[in-house]
């Protein structure tokens, strides 16, 4: 679905190289410690940063020339982006069309991700009226409306309490699995990662350190960062 080819950025002092592919269908988890490259990898999916170097293929088609907003993905940030003047519907109605001229079936589209999400009693709130699980459920409306083969998720439930957290999870794997979306996570979370992920990626000091199905997820890794790292998670 997504694949890295040599991928080469820079910041400041720090250099990061990403050789990664994944496959369809993957719920797969980003770990690593803080400012190891995490939201790096997410960002040049995005394309919010070019690389130096290196290629980026979607759906087996290069997006390094493809701007965010045309690339097949959405992506839920920590913060998330809802306006405040909007209600519900028309945030979520922004993922089908920027100018929010929506035809009675973008509302019926609208209206079948929010019985999913059971979030159709607030339909004609605004942000300020709801919750921050609410909140995080309008965010994540929008994402799965836009019906993009891939999703990037960066820690968006992070700031939620660990029974909301894993609530949220469960709904984005059972959506992805569903529509048949790969999801890239980015978590601090080791629980997380293994209740909902299909594979791992650990990111060590800007590179790929180690990618493997989620099962094989332990404290016994030959990588001694990343054995330090889950046992820390655990």
């Amino acid at each position: 679905m997504i694949k890295f080819n040599n991928v080469k950025y820079q910041y400041q002092q720090q250099r990061f190289c990403f050789d990664i592919n994944i496959l369809p269908g993957s719920l797969v988890a980003i770990l690593g410690e803080s400012g190891a490259g995490k939201s790096t990898l997410l960002n040049l999916a995005a394309g919010f940063i070019r690389p130096i170097d290196g290629d980026i293929e979607i759906a087996e088609k290069s997006v390094i020339n493809v701007q965010p907003h045309l690339r097949p993905l959405s992506i839920l940030f920590q913060e998330q982006n809802l306006f405040a003047h909007l209600n519900v519907v028309d945030n979520i109605g922004l993922g089908l069309h920027p100018g929010l001229k929506l035809s009675a079936q973008h509302h019926q589209s609208i209206v079948d991700i929010c019985q999913k999400l059971a979030i159709e009693d607030l339909l004609e709130r605004f942000p300020e009226q709801l919750s921050g699980g609410q909140k995080q459920r309008v965010a994540l409306a929008r994402c799965f409306v836009q019906k993009k083969p891939l999703l990037l998720l960066d820690e968006p439930f992070s700031a939620l309490d660990p029974v909301l957290r894993r609530e949220m999870l469960a709904i984005v794997k059972h959506l992805a699995t569903v529509n048949k979306v790969t999801v890239l996570m980015v978590t601090h979370h080791i629980a997380d990662a293994l209740n909902v992920a299909s594979h791992y990626i650990f990111i060590e000091q800007g590179k790929t350190a180690g990618v493997d199905k989620i099962a094989n997820l332990n404290s016994n890794s030959p990588n001694p960062r990343l054995s330090k790292f889950v046992q820390a998670g655990l």
